[in-house]
C-alpha cells in the first residue's frame, strides 16, 4: 500500500465525461489499497472565462481606474476549481468511493499576503492523513489556493494547482505524486517541433526545473522546485490513456516519465532536453558609465515594476570608463522596461537606448554537461552551419542558452537535437 496524490489539469477535467474518467483513474489507485488525495484544475477554460469577468467589471461599471481589488479577484478565479472538486467528489461517490471535496483553506493551506501570486508557507495534513488512515476517504482538494495571513483565499498564480499537489503530496508524506496533463510524459524537445523528440523515462529534478524555467510547459517552475527540496517522486502522466490498461496501476514505475533525485539515474545522458522560449525582446543600453551603482539603478527599478531579467551580457570599453549593458524580457514587459528606463536615464547616464522584439531563447540542458566538455563548442558549430546567428549566450553547469531571431526558433531546436543524438532512440 502506498500514498498516493493525483493532480489533473484542466483539459483533464474538461468536461462531466472528462472527470468521469478522472473518477475511473483515482478508483483504480483505491482499489489497489492505496490512500489517495487529489488535487484538481478548474475545468479548461474556466479561470480564463473569470479572469475576464474580473477585468471587465470595471469597464461595465464606469469606474476611473481599470484596476481591482486583488482578494476580490482571489475570491473570484479560485471558485472554477471549487466546482471541479465538488464534481469529482460526486463522480468518485457514484462508484462507490469514500470521497470528500476540500478547498484550500479548510486543510489548511497557508499562504503569504501576495494575492494572485502567492506562495505556500504551510500546509496541515493531519487531517487529511486521519480520514486516509481511519476512513478510507479519498480527499479531492481544488488546487490553485489557499487562505493568506488576513484569512482570505489567496491563489497561486498560473500553474498552481501543479504546486499545490507537490505542496500537499510533501505535507502528507506521499510516496509519489502523478500529475496527469494532456501529454504522456516529459520529452526530449517540443515533438511538434521536432517530431523524433523521444519521452524520457526520468529526469533529474535540476534537469525539469531548467527545463520548466526555459519555455517547456509541462510542469510550472514553483512546483518543480517544491518538489526538489523535499525530494518528493513526480510522475508525469496523461489522463487520456484509458485508466484500466494493463501498467497503468503499476506503483514503482507507472507509464510516463518520473522526475527524480539524481541518484535514482544510473546512466546520465550529456544533454537531455532542449528548451525553447518564445516573445523574448532585448534591450542594450550604449555608453554607460562604468562605475559602482550603475548596475543598480538600472535592475533595481526594473525588478520594482515586477519585470523578470534574463540574460545579461556586459561589455566593457579599452580604457574601461564606458560599458555596453544587453539583457532580455519578455515581449510583454518591453514598453514598460523602456519606460522605466527612461526615467532613469540620469541616475543610469547611458546615451542610447534601444529595443528589438522577435528573438526567442533555446536551451541545452543535461547534468551530464558537468563532466563532458565541448559541448557548448557542439552547439554554437551546429548552428553556424545552419546559418543561424547567436546575439548573446549565457551558461550554468547543466544548462547553455542562446538568443536568436525568432525565424529560426524551429530550425535551431531541430539541430541541436539531432547534434546530440537526441533523435536516437
Amino acid at each position: 500500500m502506498a500514498r498516493i496524490v493525483m493532480k489533473f489539469g484542466g483539459t483533464s477535467v474538461a468536461d462531466l465525461d472528462r472527470i468521469h474518467n478522472v473518477a475511473r483513474h483515482v478508483k483504480r489507485e483505491v482499489d489497489a489499497g492505496h490512500q489517495v488525495a487529489v488535487v484538481v484544475s478548474a475545468m479548461a477554460g474556466k479561470t480564463n472565462e473569470l479572469v475576464g469577468w474580473v477585468q471587465n467589471m470595471p469597464k461595465v461599471t464606469g469606474a476611473n481606474s481599470p484596476f481591482y481589488d486583488a482578494r476580490e479577484y482571489d475570491a473570484i478565479v479560485a471558485s472554477g476549481e471549487q466546482v471541479t472538486s465538488g464534481l469529482l467528489a460526486i463522480a468518485l461517490q457514484s462508484l462507490g468511493v469514500n470521497a470528500r471535496s476540500w478547498q484550500g483553506w479548510q486543510i489548511p493551506i497557508k499562504t503569504d499576503s501576495a494575492h494572485g501570486a502567492a506562495r505556500i508557507e504551510d500546509i496541515d495534513g493531519t487531517e487529511l492523513i486521519r480520514r486516509m488512515e481511519e476512513e478510507s476517504q479519498v480527499a479531492v482538494v481544488a488546487g490553485f489556493q489557499g487562505i493568506g495571513p488576513d484569512n482570505r483565499i489567496a491563489t497561486l498564480g498560473r500553474g498552481g494547482s501543479d504546486t499545490s499537489a507537490v505542496a500537499i503530496a510533501a505535507g502528507i508524506k506521499a510516496d509519489r505524486c502523478d500529475i496527469y496533463t494532456d501529454v504522456d510524459g516529459v520529452y526530449t524537445t517540443d515533438p511538434r517541433v521536432e517530431p523524433k523528440a523521444r519521452r524520457l523515462k526520468k529526469i533529474a529534478f535540476e534537469e525539469m526545473l531548467e527545463m520548466a524555467s526555459l519555455g517547456a510547459k509541462v510542469l510550472q517552475v514553483r512546483s518543480v522546485e517544491l518538489a526538489m527540496v523535499h525530494k518528493v517522486r513526480t510522475f508525469v502522466r496523461s489522463s487520456f490513456d484509458d485508466p484500466d490498461a494493463p501498467g497503468m496501476g503499476d506503483l514503482m514505475n507507472p507509464p510516463g516519465t518520473l522526475i527524480c533525485d539524481e541518484d535514482e539515474i544510473v546512466e546520465q545522458e550529456v544533454v537531455t532536453g532542449i528548451a525553447y522560449a518564445k516573445d523574448e525582446a532585448q534591450i542594450s543600453l550604449r555608453r554607460v558609465a562604468d562605475r559602482p551603482g550603475v548596475s543598480a539603478a538600472i535592475f533595481g527599478p526594473l525588478a520594482e515594476n515586477h519585470i523578470n531579467v534574463d540574460m545579461i551580457v556586459q561589455n566593457i570599453s579599452e580604457d574601461g570608463s564606458r560599458t555596453d549593458i544587453t539583457f532580455t524580457v519578455p515581449s510583454g514587459d518591453l514598453d514598460k522596461a523602456m519606460a522605466v528606463l527612461g526615467k532613469q536615464k540620469d541616475a543610469i547616464g547611458y546615451d542610447v537606448i534601444q529595443s528589438e522584439r522577435g528573438l526567442v531563447k533555446v536551451s541545452v540542458i543535461g547534468i551530464g554537461m558537468r563532466s563532458h566538455a565541448g559541448v557548448a563548442a557542439s552547439a554554437f558549430q551546429a548552428l553556424a552551419g545552419k546559418g543561424i546567428n547567436i546575439k548573446a549566450i549565457t551558461t550554468s553547469e547543466i544548462k547553455i542558452s542562446v538568443l536568436i531571431d525568432e525565424a529560426y526558433a524551429e530550425l535551431a531546436v531541430r539541430t541541436l537535437h539531432s547534434c546530440y543524438g537526441l533523435d536516437k532512440s
